[in-house]
């Protein structure tokens, strides 16, 4: 048999598009490579964190059953202007399912990283709560409330990093893998619609969003612009800010291998296509990797 192939793998940033990260570990799994670090951020923190601890068969098995409905019901709309989501409705399932452990305890180096925009710094999360940091990392401006992280307000590590390859640099592994979720568009997939997604929800439930955006957009604004056209606005503007960035991290620090996935693969809230996308992750790591 031939000897493992060790690696340290970084999982980047991108809603739904992060379940592609699902599909890159099998196939690493599966073709002989030995995972002996993570470093990840937003979507990539949730699923690089839960394979760390071990319970990334139980999430795949969740995910892949989860319906559109199920997802909308996990949104804890908020009534403050920091943030649309909670968060912890979510936060809590996820802890329900796979257990919440210390970072320091699991089998494996993890790092997830957030950003602090005040201070304009990448912040690294690699002790304490696993789920905490989790929180911390998948903080999507405008749509999730920041979280407090050591009286630190902290938002998606996408914000300032991507792609966060650099917790990876010291570890004593064969090969440096990234995951880059904000690749560049596929003119033959139709945009995501962020607002369509949301529009599958229950009336209640639109209704407090409709409120929430009525409350920051002010009763003097231009009325009849359409409520939700703003997310949609916001998601892909995040996404063409992160795609950018991530260019630039992986010229100035390019890993071993790169896999990446168009940015418009799949919508922010589409973890309803949990085969599709996971299958999509397998198939280019076999790609880049074969």
């Amino acid at each position: 048999m031939a000897p493992e192939k060790t690696v340290s793998l970084t999982l980047g940033s991108g809603g739904a598009r992060g379940l592609a990260h699902i599909g890159v570990i099998h196939w690493l799994e599966e073709n002989g490579y030995g995972i002996r670090s993570i470093s990840g951020c937003s979507m990539g923190a949730l699923i690089g964190g839960i394979y760390a601890a071990g319970k990334l068969d139980v999430y795949t098995e969740w995910v892949r059953a989860i319906s559109r409905t199920d997802i909308l019901k996990l949104l804890d709309i908020g009534f403050g202007t920091a943030g649309m989501v909670k968060g912890e409705k979510i936060i809590n399932t996820l802890k329900d399912l796979v257990g919440d452990q210390l970072i320091e305890d699991l089998p494996l180096a993890f790092t997830a990283v957030a950003s602090d925009i005040v201070n304009e710094k990448e912040v690294w999360l690699n002790k304490g709560s696993l789920f905490d940091a989790i929180r911390a990392s998948i903080s999507l401006p405008f749509f999730f409330t920041p979280a407090r992280y050591q009286g630190v307000e902290l938002l998606d590590g996408g914000i300032l990093n991507p792609v966060p390859i650099a917790p990876t640099f010291s570890d004593n592994t064969a090969l440096k893998i990234a995951v880059n979720l904000g690749g560049a568009v596929d003119t033959r997939i139709s945009a995501p619609d962020l607002a369509g997604e949301l529009k599958q929800a229950k009336p209640d439930l639109m209704d407090r969003i409709s409120n929430f955006i009525d409350a920051i957009k002010g009763v003097d604004d231009e009325p009849g612009a359409g409520t939700l056209g703003m997310l949609d606005i916001a998601d892909q503007s995040f996404d063409a800010m992160q795609g950018a960035i991530a260019r630039q991290k992986l010229a100035a620090y390019p890993p071993d291998v790169i896999i990446e996935l168009p940015r418009n693969v799949c919508g922010m809230l589409e973890f309803d296509r949990a085969d599709e996308m996971i299958e999509f992750g397998y198939q280019r790591a076999a790609e880049q990797l074969q």
